[in-house]
C-alpha cells in the first residue's frame, strides 16, 4: 500500500488533503507517489496551524501512529525538489514559481500561497521596522514622561516600551494578563502625540484594533479608563484627545468586501493612520497578519501587544512568537538608545554598556524591538491567580497540583476527577444561562452573557464543547428557556458563536451573539456592534456558519475574558492539550476560577509545548530581509 493510500484510509487525511494529492496525480500520472504523500501532508498541516509540513518529523501531524513506511528524509527532499509541481527559490525573498503549488525551503513544505504570506509578512515586517521616525529630540518629553510614569506607579519595563516608542516604528510589549499592556500603550500614544505636536504636525490618527471584537473593545476600554486617569494627573487635554475612545476588529479595520477573502485596504491603498495599535496578537494567523502588515503606510508605527505563552492562533502560524524570536530585547537597550532615551530612563535602564566596561549588545538581525512586562498590577482580592499562572507557564505541575489541591489561592477552585459539571453544578450553571433571557435590553444580555463561561479543551467527546452544548441545549429547552424558533436549533436564551468569516454579514470566525424573542415573539440574533449599547440584529436563519456558546473551547475563547470560568479538561490524555491551552483558559477568568481535571492529565499537559512548524522566524533572520 502506497504512503498516500495508508494516510488516506487510516483516516489521517481530510477529503481536501487528499484531493490536492489526486489532482496531482490526474495531471501527471508519474508523480511520486511519495510528492503526492508531501502535498496532502503540506494540506493537512495548515488545517491543524502549521505554515507547512516538516519532512524530518511529519508523523507529528497524525493523532495515531501509521502502518506504513516513511521515505527517508534525504530521499524524499530530492524527490520533491525534482518534482515539477514543487517550487525551490534560491533566495529568502524571492517569489516562489507561480506555476508549482508546492514550496521547498529547508525541510519545510509548504503550500505556495502559505510561503508567499511568510515572505510578503517577513519583507513588510522589515520595511516597518526600518521606517524613517521623525526624531524631535528626547530632552522636551522628560516633563511628560516623569508624570506619566511615576516611580511608585509604573515599573521600568513600561517606562522603557513608551521611551523606545519615540524612536522605533515597529514595537511589541509583552505580558502575561495584569502587566499593564494597555495602560502603557495609553501612555505611550500620549508621548507620540506630543512628539507630532512638537515637531509641528497635527496629531496622529491612531487606530486600535483586535482580532475579535470583544478584545478590540477590551483594549479601547481600558484606553478610556486610562485617559480618565491621566486627565485628573494633569495632562494636557488637546494630548488626550489624540487618543481613540473606540476599537475595531482587524477585518474592519481593513475594510472587509463582500464575498471576497480581499480587503479594501492594502499596499496600493495603505491605512489612513499613523499609528496602528493591535492587541492580543498571538491570535493573529499568518493570512491575516499578512495582510495587516502589508496595508500598513510607509511612516506608520505598529505596535503589537500580547501575550507570548498564550495558545498560537486557531488557524495558520505562530506569528508572534516568531516576531519575537527575531525582534531586539527592549530589556537591553541598543547602543544608540542608551544613549539618545538617557534623558528620560536615566540609570541603569539608559546606561552605556561600554561606559560600564560591558560588552555592547549583539544587534538583532532584525530591527523590531520588544519589551515584555513583568509586574502584576491588576491584583484583585476576589481572585488569586499569579501564582497558578506562573506554575503553568513554566510547566511546574507539582506547584500546580499543590496550589489547586491546597486552597490557598482566593477564589480559585479544584474539582479533582470531576467529569460533568452539569450534574456536579447543574443548577447554578442553568440559572445563570436562562437569566440572559430575563435582560432589559439585547445590550445588557450581551453583557451579561460574559459573566460566565464553560471552556473546554477539545471540541468532541464527553468533555467536548459539541457534547456538552447539545445537552446544555436539550435542559434549557425542557425547563422552559424556549422553544425552536426561527429556524432549526435555534431558541430564546441561545448563546450563539460564528465559526466561518461572513465579510457581507461583517461577522467573523469567533464573534459571540445571543438569540432573543422580540416584542412580537420573533426570534432575532444579536450580535455586539462598533458601540456595544448598539447590538446589531439578524434572523437566525441568515446567519453564517454558527453554533452554540454556551461551551466553547480555549481557542474561542482567546481574547476573551469571563467573570467565572470553568475549564474542564478531558478525563484521559489527548495530544491537544498542552500548558498554553491550561494558561491561556485559566487566563480567561476574571474574579473566579473552577478546573476540573486529574492528576495524570495536567501532569501530561503541562509537559507538553503547543509548537507549529513555520519559517518566519528564519526568515526574518535572513540577510536578504534586514539589507
Amino acid at each position: 500500500m502506497s504512503l498516500l493510500d495508508a494516510l488516506y484510509r487510516g483516516g489521517h487525511l481530510r477529503t481536501l488533503d487528499h484531493a490536492l494529492a489526486q489532482s496531482l496525480r490526474r495531471l501527471d500520472r508519474d508523480t511520486p507517489d511519495a510528492v503526492l504523500a508531501a502535498a496532502a501532508l503540506a494540506s493537512l498541516a495548515v488545517a491543524k496551524g502549521h505554515a507547512g509540513v516538516s519532512l524530518a518529523s511529519p508523523q507529528a501531524l497524525l493523532d495515531t501512529s501509521l502502518e506504513a513506511a516513511w521515505p527517508d528524509e534525504g530521499g524524499w527532499r530530492a524527490q520533491l525538489a525534482a518534482s515539477r509541481w514543487v517550487a525551490t527559490p534560491g533566495d529568502a525573498d524571492a517569489v516562489a514559481d507561480p506555476h508549482a503549488p508546492l514550496v521547498l525551503e529547508g525541510d519545510l513544505l509548504y503550500l505556495r500561497r502559505y510561503r508567499e504570506y511568510e515572505r510578503t509578512l517577513a519583507l513588510g515586517l522589515q520595511r516597518i521596522a526600518t521606517g524613517t521616525v521623525t526624531d524631535a529630540g528626547i530632552e522636551p518629553f522628560a516633563p511628560l514622561f516623569a508624570t506619566l510614569f511615576p516611580p511608585a506607579a509604573h515599573d521600568g519595563h513600561q517606562a522603557r516600551a513608551a521611551a523606545l516608542a519615540l524612536r522605533h516604528a515597529l514595537l511589541l510589549v509583552t505580558g502575561g494578563p495584569g502587566t499593564g499592556k494597555t495602560t502603557t500603550t495609553a501612555r505611550l500614544l500620549v508621548l507620540l502625540a506630543a512628539q507630532a505636536r512638537h515637531a509641528g504636525r497635527g496629531m496622529p490618527r491612531i487606530a486600535l484594533a483586535a482580532p475579535t471584537g470583544r478584545a478590540a473593545e477590551r483594549m479601547a476600554e481600558s484606553v478610556r479608563h486610562a485617559v480618565q486617569a491621566l486627565a485628573a494627573a494633569g495632562i494636557d487635554a488637546d494630548l488626550l484627545a489624540a487618543l481613540p475612545a473606540t476599537g475595531t476588529t482587524l477585518h474592519r479595520l481593513l475594510g472587509t468586501i463582500p464575498d471576497s477573502p480581499r480587503f479594501r485596504h492594502n499596499r496600493d491603498n495603505p491605512l489612513p493612520f499613523d499609528v496602528v495599535v493591535v492587541d492580543e496578537a498571538s491570535m493573529i494567523d499568518l493570512p491575516l497578519m499578512a495582510k495587516l502588515v502589508d496595508a500598513v503606510a510607509d511612516g506608520t508605527r505598529l505596535v503589537l501587544l500580547g501575550d507570548p505563552d498564550q495558545l498560537p492562533s486557531v488557524e495558520a502560524g505562530d506569528v508572534l512568537a516568531a516576531i519575537l524570536g527575531a525582534a531586539g530585547d527592549g530589556d537591553t537597550l541598543a547602543h544608540d538608545d542608551a544613549a539618545a532615551l538617557h534623558p528620560l530612563l536615566g540609570e541603569p535602564a539608559g546606561r552605556h554598556p561600554r561606559e560600564r566596561g560591558d560588552p555592547a549588545p549583539s544587534l538583532p538581525t532584525f530591527p523590531g524591538v520588544r519589551v515584555h512586562l513583568q509586574r502584576g498590577w491588576r491584583q484583585s482580592e476576589a481572585l488569586q491567580l499569579a501564582p497558578l499562572a506562573a506554575a503553568v507557564r513554566d510547566g511546574d505541575a507539582d506547584t500546580a497540583l499543590d496550589l489547586l489541591r491546597g486552597g490557598t489561592l482566593s477564589n480559585v477552585h479544584f474539582h479533582e476527577g470531576l467529569a460533568d459539571p452539569l450534574d456536579a453544578r447543574r443548577d447554578a450553571l442553568l440559572a445563570h444561562w436562562r437569566s440572559l433571557t430575563h435582560a432589559a435590553t439585547p445590550a445588557d444580555a450581551l453583557a451579561q452573557s460574559t459573566r460566565l463561561r464553560l471552556l473546554t479543551a477539545v471540541r468532541e467527546g464527553p468533555q467536548g464543547a459539541r457534547t456538552l452544548n447539545a445537552r446544555i441545549e436539550r435542559l434549557l429547552v425542557d425547563n422552559g428557556a424556549g422553544t425552536p424558533r426561527g429556524g432549526p436549533g435555534h431558541f430564546h436564551g441561545q448563546m450563539l458563536i460564528v465559526t466561518e468569516n461572513s465579510y457581507r454579514h461583517r461577522l467573523f470566525n469567533g464573534d459571540i451573539g445571543l438569540c432573543l424573542r422580540d416584542d412580537d415573539g420573533a426570534l432575532v440574533a444579536w450580535f455586539p456592534g462598533e458601540d456595544p449599547a448598539q447590538p446589531r440584529a439578524f434572523h437566525p436563519a441568515a446567519l453564517p456558519a454558527h453554533e452554540s456558546a454556551f461551551a466553547m473551547t480555549v481557542h474561542k475563547a482567546q481574547g476573551s475574558e469571563f467573570d467565572t470560568v470553568w475549564l474542564l479538561l478531558p478525563a484521559r490524555v489527548n495530544r491537544v492539550l498542552s500548558r498554553e491551552l491550561v494558561y491561556t483558559g485559566i487566563t480567561r477568568a476574571r474574579r473566579e476560577l473552577h478546573v476540573a481535571g486529574s492528576d495524570p492529565v495536567i501532569r501530561d499537559a503541562l509537559s507538553r509545548h503547543a509548537s507549529r512548524w513555520s519559517g518566519l522566524g528564519w526568515r526574518l533572520r535572513q540577510p536578504a530581509f534586514t539589507q
